[in-house]
């Protein structure tokens, strides 16, 4: 599944390493996104409980409540197997993990992709949401 179809068919985003700052990708990104008709959610323990830019945040992506389809990674590549184990341990399970450019993490991607997700890595969502209108 290439990426356009991924941003077609799914909806709903879980940014972890959503910033409150503007200036930062992870929000103006997820922003971008919320604009465009996704239902973003934002994961990190610093924001936990807080609406920014009118995306609510939680401490972890465990404790989100509502249906996630893609789980988009802001943060350094050794946090990606963390939050990879973290995703298969949830219930309500994504389709898709997605790291943002320059986040690359070879051991993460195979353990994703053999507990069935689809894993979209080095790209960037509003890039791509840009390229395939």
């Amino acid at each position: 599944m290439d990426t356009k179809e991924i941003l077609e068919k799914y909806r709903n985003i879980a940014v972890v390493g959503f910033s409150d700052n503007p200036e930062k990708d992870s929000n103006r990104i997820a922003v971008y996104m919320k604009n465009n008709g996704y239902n973003i959610v934002g994961v990190n323990p610093k924001l936990d409980g807080k609406v920014v830019d009118g995306i609510k945040c939680y401490a972890y992506l465990s404790e989100i409540t509502e249906k996630i389809d893609i789980v988009n990674i802001f943060r350094l590549p050794i946090a990606v197997p963390g939050i990879v184990e973290e995703a298969i341990k949830l219930e309500t399970r994504p389709e898709i993990i997605w790291t943002q450019l320059g986040i690359f993490h070879e051991e993460a991607k195979k353990k994703a992709e053999e507990n069935g997700f689809i894993f979209v890595e080095n790209k960037c969502l509003y890039i791509e949401h840009k390229l395939n209108r």
